[in-house]
């Protein structure tokens, strides 16, 4: 496959790092990744073999805050950045990729991120994969500790804490935990707007979700410990597009990409996009 890099102009003209990987004849389509909190595009890397070994092109950036793109870590001043940040991204990719059939891939604060945009933007994509979907937190949202991030986001907005990740929750597999806990782009704090707006975006999904138009695909591991599967059950059960299809692994992990049986998992996805071409 071709790897190459670079910047584009995301929300208000900041500079965000991205990477494209693509086979070495035509695309048949392109898979556009958006991550999770904390991490990068580079850790997908599964996922860009699967897919560009199937004869996709696979784009994917670095969110603002976020690996080897500027801003303050894991903050944002609004959601609309993100949402804004998703739509440059879309552009690039037509520029680029002319003609081609588009999805997004967003796992975790990806999966909201890309929630929120085909909610906001269906035109021009073909069709989205939602992975290890935060609707359902697991101990992040009591309401004390929402009362006070709302709080102290009004009046402190780059006050940072800790996330508290557990990078054992990720996969079953260990060297996936060490590669981790182990790479310099990851980072383990967000501010205290950055958890204020994704706890709003959270509720406003939850009440759209009937609204959901395109053909979607939702993964998530039976055994996620960080966000429980049954928010994507119950975004599934409250969608009402006919197009529409769920997977939970057993015993599966956050990282289905990147859990013991992410063989099985892409598979499962590209037998999805194939439907969909």
């Amino acid at each position: 496959m071709e790897h190459s890099e670079g910047t584009f102009r995301g929300d208000g003209g900041l500079a965000l790092y991205y990477q494209r990987w693509r086979p070495d004849g035509p695309p048949r389509s392109v898979l556009a990744l958006v991550h999770g909190i904390g991490e990068h595009s580079g850790r997908y890397m599964n996922v860009v073999r699967a897919f560009t070994g199937r004869g996709h092109a696979v784009y994917g950036f670095d969110h603002r805050g976020h690996g080897r793109s500027p801003g303050p870590r894991g903050h944002i001043d609004r959601w609309e950045q993100y949402r804004g940040d998703a739509a440059a991204l879309i552009r690039l990719v037509g520029a680029r990729e002319p003609d081609r059939p588009l999805f997004l891939l967003g796992h975790s604060l990806g999966a909201l991120i890309v929630l929120d945009y085909i909610l906001h933007h269906p035109e021009g994509l073909r069709g989205a994969i939602i992975s290890g979907a935060p609707l359902e937190p697991v101990g992040v949202a009591k309401p004390h500790l929402v009362a006070v991030t709302r709080l102290l986001s009004r009046v402190w907005p780059r006050f940072t804490v800790p996330l508290g990740l557990d990078a054992s929750a990720l996969s079953r597999d260990p060297d996936v935990a060490r590669a981790y806990r182990e790479d310099p782009l990851v980072h383990g704090i967000a501010t205290v707007r950055w958890g204020a707006e994704c706890l709003a975006r959270i509720g406003w999904v939850k009440s759209h979700a009937a609204d959901v138009r395109l053909p979607i695909l939702l993964i998530h591991g039976a055994a996620d410990r960080l966000n429980s599967p049954d928010g994507s059950r119950r975004l599934f059960e409250g969608m009402k597009c006919a197009d529409k299809s769920l997977r939970i692994f057993p015993g599966g992990y956050h990282e289905p990409h990147n859990d013991l049986d992410h063989a099985v998992v892409l598979e499962d996805v590209a037998q999805w996009l194939d439907r969909h071409l």
